[in-house]
């Protein structure tokens, strides 16, 4: 949905291939634009769309040198946001000295200091590629690994953060296999293991399993997917599995998710020390060797031992996947195979971090990449379309490279950490420029619209996931629903309503709302009853409680213990369109946009009405409905609403936002300018966006455009006419369009 910066001259269109850009649909450059059949063609230029052009106006993240400590720049190291704004790093393999680590680094962002933590118990042996997993707000979950005798590792050691000492639990159940550059996920108090890699051949597991971390016993294993290097994440009952490599040893763009509602083998723990007979008297008649415990410590160069009570698990010599049954929930797969806002697994080192059932990828700058071809992505898991958020260029300062990627567990900020690659930018070792974790990036994810995994996002009537059977026995469905029951009832219906609020009526014109309700809607501080001319319709009544607006309208609070008008007579004016205003009055009761499924007498707001909402949180200073609206906008942008966006966030100061619909409108020009929305904006406004092409941007048609569409293309050769040269374009391309859907069958594969 970002805007598309051409790179080729086939690609000059201002329409894109398609109206839906949600990647899955592979090979959508081949398509053309639907007013491409049109004989008076014009087509949007952008010279050079970069040119001149620096980081957008609004939000970028800043990079921040770091002190103290500083640890050398680990590979497969541990690196997790603790809380209390800690940021820890344990473990890891120094790529200098051929050094493997235990040591427990802790960086502070408030002084941003770097410090070596003194930690006492049982000290875990070195190791790297294993996962650090923080529960319950004061521990990390350390499991697995492999040491510096490539030995791979099966243990769980669990650190406090508030005593910093370690401590190893005594666990049953069947062992997982020693593993490394796994994924590890917390739910319901069970930690999953999905993948990684294992043995002197670096085989990939495909299985997952669990612990349970309040009886420490562990599930057997079951077959999933066969990965390593990847993500993983519970959302929705299931966990989903993103990236990394896979068993060919390729970078993979598929996803995969596991249904865990309505399996037992998810619901209940696991028998304590029970082990799958089946399996133990298979293995009496079958090369699969048994599960063995180091029987010694193992000391590495570090001085420190292992655990001798650390499960070790010697180099498999057969395949899991071929004695591990079938995961029991049901296992589903989808494969992006291209598209204009698919971020290419190939290129730049990628960090894969989620928030509000959303998989952000962090494409970073590399060896081959630079900044401006950088981008972060989103994917929304709900209804699995990607979304590009933001350009390279816009996030990334040129110079750096970037090795960690570290999430607080509220799903708000993310850091990346890294050092700057230039020479002279940080310190010269003995054998010239040496890499560091010295400078750290905070990234603000609520700028982009994130509300965070505290505050989830209404559910969507037209999400991929199958919808759940609702209870109908459930007593209540939270205070917020309750409340809706009586929103807008008169009172003599026994709803307790005792006061009005009044908008503008649904007939007055929709130039006048677009080009001056909106502005003149009153400010905060202008604490009396709005203005309200002779002639202007007002809507019919919209019932409330006063107490539910006093208590969740801080603006409508000083009203009325300034008593003013609106304390006197009970009503007040709101100078919006009515379904704005009744959308607002609905959020003040239930924190919701969006009625629930079963609030028929509420219809669901649509875009236009978000953007009015977006515009009300600004003016009445309410932060999370402003996050629900910029979250919502930015995930629905589409052609019919983009204009009224674009306008709409420039009154409420949403520059990113702002900038996202703008750049959406230049992509879908031909198709923008002939929406109500596009011909409701005011008259500046056209203007002001008319001036977001790129200053080098020029329209083009006629014989020029002839010329340029038969250079393009050598198919075209000397021979023919223009005219029959640009419909030689048209039904080449739509052979492509019929091949390419094809080839969709072939590339997405769904089950």
């Amino acid at each position: 949905m970002a805007q598309h910066h051409p790179s080729t001259p086939a690609a000059i269109s201002s329409g894109p291939a398609q109206t839906s850009t949600d990647g899955i649909t592979p090979h959508a450059s081949a398509l053309t634009p639907a007013s491409a059949t049109s004989s008076s063609n014009t087509y949007v230029m952008p010279n050079s769309p970069l040119k001149n052009r620096g980081p957008v106006d609004g939000y970028r993240p800043k990079v921040t040198r770091t002190l103290g400590q500083r640890p050398a720049c680990l590979v497969n190291a541990s690196v997790t946001y603790c809380g209390n704004n800690q940021i820890y790093a344990f473990g890891g393999f120094d790529q200098y000295t051929d050094e493997v680590y235990n040591h427990v680094l802790r960086l502070d962002l408030v002084s941003h200091q770097w410090s070596l933590v003194d930690n006492y118990g049982d000290i875990p042996g070195v190791r790297m590629g294993h996962t650090a997993t923080l529960y319950k707000g004061d521990k990390l979950l350390v499991f697995g690994g492999e040491n510096e005798h490539r030995t791979y590792l099966a243990d769980l050691i669990i650190f406090d953060l508030k005593t910093a000492h370690w401590t190893q639990p005594q666990v049953s159940g069947p062992i997982p296999k020693g593993r490394a550059r796994h994924a590890a996920v917390l739910h319901e108090d069970k930690l999953f293991i999905v993948g990684g890699i294992t043995g002197h051949d670096n085989y990939v597991l495909d299985d997952i399993c669990y612990l349970d971390l309040k009886t420490f016993t562990w599930s057997r294993a079951w077959r999933f997917v066969g990965r390593f290097d990847h993500s993983a994440y519970i959302w929705g009952d299931r966990v989903w599995v993103f990236g990394g490599l896979s068993e060919d040893m390729d970078k993979v763009s598929d996803l995969w998710w596991l249904d865990l509602k309505g399996s037992p083998a998810f619901e209940s723990p696991p028998q304590i020390g029970s082990l799958d007979r089946s399996g133990l008297a298979r293995s009496a008649v079958s090369p699969r060797p048994a599960y063995q415990a180091a029987q010694s410590s193992v000391v590495g160069s570090s001085g420190y031992a292992a655990n001798s009570r650390t499960p070790q698990v010697n180099p498999p010599s057969f395949h899991l996947k071929s004695y591990a049954p079938p995961a029991p929930g049901a296992v589903s797969a989808l494969k992006f195979v291209s598209g204009t806002n698919v971020p290419s697994q190939g290129q730049g080192i990628h960090f894969h971090v989620y928030s509000s059932g959303t998989l952000l990828d962090f494409v970073t700058p590399a060896a081959t990449i630079s900044s401006k071809d950088c981008s972060l992505s989103a994917l929304d898991l709900g209804t699995l379309r990607w979304q590009k958020l933001a350009e390279g260029r816009e996030i990334f300062k040129s110079g750096y490279r970037w090795h960690y990627c570290t999430m607080n567990e509220d799903g708000t900020k993310a850091w990346l950490l890294g050092c700057p690659t230039e020479a002279g930018a940080i310190e010269l070792g003995a054998n010239g420029l040496e890499e560091y974790l010295s400078d750290i990036m905070e990234i603000d994810l609520r700028r982009y619209g994130f509300l965070g995994n505290n505050l989830s996002s209404e559910p969507r009537t037209d999400m991929a996931r199958p919808s759940r059977i609702r209870l109908t026995e459930q007593p209540s469905k939270g205070l917020g629903a309750d409340l809706a029951k009586l929103f807008n009832q008169p009172p003599e219906t026994g709803s307790g309503t005792d006061f009005i609020v009044t908008a503008l009526s649904r007939d007055y014109d929709d130039d006048e709302i677009m080009g001056s309700a909106l502005v003149h809607a009153p400010e905060p501080s202008d604490g009396g009853q709005t203005w309200l001319a002779a002639d202007t319709p007002t809507s019919a009544p919209i019932h409330v409680h006063r107490l539910i607006l006093q208590a969740r309208w801080p603006h409508f609070a000083r009203l009325w213990s300034s008593q003013m008008a609106e304390f006197h007579t009970k009503k007040m004016h709101i100078p919006e369109p009515y379904s704005v205003v009744k959308a607002f009055l609905y959020y003040l009761y239930t924190d919701r946009i969006d009625p629930a499924d079963d609030d028929a007498d509420n219809a669901m707001a649509d875009l236009s009405d978000v953007a009015g909402l977006l515009v009300m949180s600004n003016i009445y200073n309410i932060p999370h409905l402003r996050l629900l609206c910029v979250n919502r906008l930015s995930k629905e942008l589409d052609v019919d609403h983009a204009c009224i966006i674009w306008y709409c966030a420039g009154l409420a100061g949403e520059e990113w936002l702002r900038k996202r619909a703008a750049g959406f409108c230049m992509t879908h020009w031909g198709r923008v300018v002939r929406t109500a929305g596009f011909q409701r904006l005011p008259r500046t406004a056209l203007v002001e966006l008319s001036q977001e092409i790129d200053m080098e941007g020029r329209v083009v048609g006629g014989d020029e455009l002839d010329m340029m569409v038969g250079g393009i293309d050598g198919r075209f050769g000397d021979g023919g006419s223009a005219a029959s040269r640009r419909k030689e374009s048209v039904s080449s391309n739509q052979t492509q369009m019929l091949e390419s859907e094809v080839d969709d069958d072939d590339g997405m594969e769904m089950s």
